[in-house]
This record gives C-alpha cells, sequence and structure tokens, in this order.
C-alpha cells in the first residue's frame, strides 16, 4: 500500500496539495490519501483524493503523535505534536510496518506538505 501523507493550513488550495504530491517527486500509483481527521471532509482533500479514485484516511490526533517522522517542523510539534503532519499521516494510515519512501515536501505557496509511506496495509 502506498499512502500520500498531507498536512496543510485551512487557506491551502487543491493547487497547493498537488504542487506538494509533485514537490516529493513520487511519480507511482496511489492507494489512499491520509491527513489529520479534522481536515478529512475539506475541499482541498476531495479535490485531490476524487478524480484519482482514492480514499481518505482521516488520521486521529494519537496516530499523528506516535509516528516517527524523519522531519521535524516546529509548527508542526506545536500544533500537532508530530514532527511532521504529512510524514505521520502517511506512516500511520500505511500501517504498523510502514516505512517513508518520501519525506515531507512543501508546496510553493508554503501552505501545503505531502509525504509518500509504503506499508502493508488494506
Amino acid at each position: 500500500m502506498i499512502v500520500a501523507g498531507f498536512g496543510f493550513s485551512t487557506r491551502a488550495t487543491a493547487q497547493s496539495l498537488e504542487e506538494a504530491l509533485r514537490a516529493t517527486g513520487y511519480v507511482g500509483p496511489l492507494d489512499m490519501v491520509a491527513c489529520p481527521d479534522d481536515k478529512a471532509l475539506s475541499d482541498v482533500m476531495s479535490d485531490i483524493a476524487r478524480p484519482r479514485g482514492l480514499m481518505i484516511n482521516a488520521v486521529r490526533p494519537g496516530k499523528l503523535e506516535q509516528a516517527q517522522t524523519r522531519t521535524q517542523s516546529v509548527i508542526s510539534r506545536l500544533m500537532r505534536r508530530t514532527g511532521s503532519v504529512a510524514e505521520a499521516a502517511a506512516l500511520a494510515a500505511a500501517g504498523p510496518d510502514a516505512r517513508l519512501l518520501h519525506p515531507r515536501a512543501i508546496s510553493d505557496d508554503r501552505l501545503a506538505t505531502c509525504a509518500i509511506a509504503q506499508g502493508a496495509a488494506t
């Protein structure tokens, strides 16, 4: 299972998320997208998931906090208690033995981040 995890501001657009995804350099297929549960119903998540036919995994705060992220953002640590929301969301959604394929990348407008994880979760 390949998961694109996202972290984003309420000001982010679908273009912000697309730019963050492209910035990871990952060009393969995705099985799912993931983000914090309070943003899973946002229009921008629907806009990235729907055209690809992907499910949105709404990651609960505790799962975000448990994930061991490669990168560390002061803002993410303060707001979400994790080093990277995108990495934590991707890893949590991909399952217990997930590994990070691409660490967080940031959109040009700096309103969204994306990371790619691989795991055995279904």
